[in-house]
């Protein structure tokens, strides 16, 4: 599996034809281009054009291009979701993924229009029934109906707004769900981004909470605002201190002596090998950072 680096994921409005162009210019790793929550109702048909427009015409570089349709359930959701399979994006965001068979309709509809293998699904997690439901709905990665299911992506919005939370400092109401998101994630081989930070103006709050959810273990994080970008990567980025223990980890191991050891000490402390396999994903994030540029 190719690891990509998803340490900012950026929201741009698909009805804004000029953020539109920005975002091929910005240091995001992978940029939405939204069709759902962003965009007026009656502007709903025009972005759909814009933005398959601008997807198609690529540009983006070595930048991740994701499109959010609508719900599928909805008056715009099957066309946005058709539509954007003809241009064949990096993946295709679904909002208020609640059920395995959310993820099963998504991708058959990929099928069925022949999408190639490389558009993958990405669902957003943001309904209380996400969570109940968050262990068969990761699961469907493992499958031939939800083989393209790829990421989890953190709607902390919406699931404010369902569960009636507050949004207060550490998120302690959130973490729960943050939790089971990442657990599930986790077993089938997801990656899972964290949910957006609203208040543009609190720096030390967006900063605090980027940290946060590096450590609980999250791959990166939504944003809404370019002026986020630079704190979100530098948070989710290994630092050189961690590369270099790293690749001192990973040569360690190597060494023919340690071929065979399940646990070593290096630098007086004991190393299993379960840490050169943290070490190995450590490696290869900061390698392909690099080889982006970014």
């Amino acid at each position: 599996m190719t690891i990509r680096p998803r340490r900012s994921v950026l929201y741009m409005p698909g009805s804004n034809a000029r953020a539109l162009e920005k975002a091929k210019t910005l240091p995001t790793d992978a940029v939405i281009l939204d069709l759902e929550d962003s965009v007026a109702p009656d502007a709903k048909a025009a972005a759909r054009e814009q933005v398959m427009a601008v997807a198609k015409a690529g540009g983006f570089g070595a930048r991740e291009v994701v499109i959010r349709v609508n719900g599928l359930s909805g008056p715009w959701g099957m066309a946005d979701l058709e539509a954007a399979a003809a241009v064949a994006p990096d993946a295709i965001l679904i909002p208020k993924v609640s059920t395995a068979e959310d993820v099963h309709a998504a991708v058959a509809v990929l099928d069925r229009v022949g999408a190639p293998e490389s558009v993958k699904i990405w669902a957003m997690f943001e309904t209380p029934l996400a969570v109940l439901n968050a262990g068969a709905i990761a699961a469907t990665a493992a499958t031939r109906e939800g083989r393209r299911l790829a990421c989890f992506v953190l709607g902390t919005n919406d699931l404010a707004k369902e569960t009636r939370a507050r949004f207060t400092v550490g998120r302690p109401a959130f973490l729960p769900w943050l939790a089971t998101a990442l657990g599930a994630g986790r077993a089938y081989g997801l990656d899972v981004i964290d949910g957006v930070y609203n208040n543009l103006s609190d720096a030390e709050g967006f900063l605090a909470e980027c940290e946060q959810g590096r450590d609980l273990g999250m791959d990166g994080k939504t944003l809404i605002h370019p002026n986020q970008l630079a704190v979100a990567n530098e948070i989710f980025s290994p630092s050189a201190a961690e590369v270099e223990q790293a690749r001192k980890i990973i040569a360690a191991f190597a060494l023919p002596e340690n071929a065979s050891k399940g646990v070593i000490s290096l630098d007086g402390k004991m190393v299993e090998r379960l840490h050169a396999e943290m070490a190995e994903r450590v490696v290869a994030i900061a390698d392909a950072i690099a080889a982006a540029g970014a």
